[in-house]
């Protein structure tokens, strides 16, 4: 850990729980990964995004990013399903979810309200059956909100032989049946802890947001021998500035409005697939931007291929 000496107490202790969340998560992240099958692309020919470079990798922001919405809501319709909790934490979950949709960006002071509220209610759950759980919420509220376009980007990553993973402030549990379902490498997200696999309805350094993020890539990268010089980061939000600003190769994703003015500020590049009319200003055929899935893919990748 570097040097923390110059700052002030409460930022020292601010920047190590950042450091400390980080480093867990890029641990839980790569632990969880060595049990993923993933396809053999070593000996195809990689045609996007680096052409086989194995020192780069990609990584991908979740909540409407890769997915329309806020995973972590998502997660707690499904458990409210199941009796984890009463009606009146489900109209808080609703409340919470209807505001992000509207706005479209993160509210730290909402996300952490809802992962506090995540944390009690699976504090005493194993481990096992929030995964398994998991599983079963993706099919009922998560496969229909994924963005055909985001995943067709991450796909060309997976078809260059390239590693991609998820980077969200949602559990590292959810996040990693999310990566599996959509054939990715792993995920890096926040850590529950857990004693001899039950919750304890604590976190593990600070849920992963903001610097976090970074800090966990950073991590990840030292561990996996990744040049993050020749990667690639994606991301809606401007709390995610720091993560995009690590990699050499930064897009902006459906941005919010500090996002987008930062990114061409930064001359980074833009995607937008919320709308046609928004698609439209940032060069996407409509196509992409309705979510088509033929349309989506062949958009991104013939986008990319165009600006490299």
């Amino acid at each position: 850990m570097a040097a923390l000496g110059w700052l002030t107490p409460r930022r020292r202790s601010a920047t190590a729980r950042s450091v400390l969340a980080g480093e867990a998560s890029a641990e839980a992240a790569r632990k969880s990964s060595q049990d993923t099958v993933t396809q053999d692309v070593s000996d195809q020919e990689p045609d996007f995004p680096v052409l086989g470079d194995d020192k780069a990798a990609a990584f991908f922001d979740l909540d409407n990013t890769v997915m329309q919405g806020a995973a972590l809501f998502h997660f707690g319709r499904g458990l409210y399903k199941r009796k984890f909790f009463e009606t009146r934490d489900l109209a808080k979950f609703a409340w919470q979810q209807a505001w992000f949709r509207l706005a479209g960006v993160e509210d730290p002071e909402h996300m952490q309200d809802a992962r506090d509220s995540a944390l009690s209610i699976v504090k005493g759950h194993r481990v096992s059956e929030l995964m398994s759980i998991g599983e079963e919420i993706y099919d009922e509220y998560m496969a229909e909100r994924i963005w055909p376009g985001t995943r067709a980007l991450a796909q060309a990553h997976l078809d260059a032989g390239q590693k991609v993973w998820l980077v969200t402030a949602a559990p590292v549990e959810i996040a990693t049946v999310i990566a599996r379902r959509l054939g990715l490498t792993g995920a890096l997200g926040t850590v529950a802890e857990s004693v001899d696999g039950v919750y304890t309805g604590k976190l593990v350094g600070e849920p992963l947001h903001g610097p976090a993020k970074a800090e966990a890539v950073r991590a990840l990268a030292t561990a996996e021998g990744l040049d993050l010089s020749r990667c690639a980061a994606y991301s809606d939000s401007h709390n995610d500035i720091p993560m995009l600003s690590l990699v050499g190769h930064p897009y902006a994703i459906n941005p919010d409005t500090k996002l987008r003015k930062h990114a061409r500020a930064q001359d980074w590049r833009l995607r937008d697939y919320r709308t046609a009319r928004k698609a439209a200003k940032v060069g996407l055929p409509a196509a992409a931007g309705v979510g088509a899935v033929a349309g989506g893919t062949a958009a991104a990748i013939a986008l990319h291929r165009r600006r490299r």
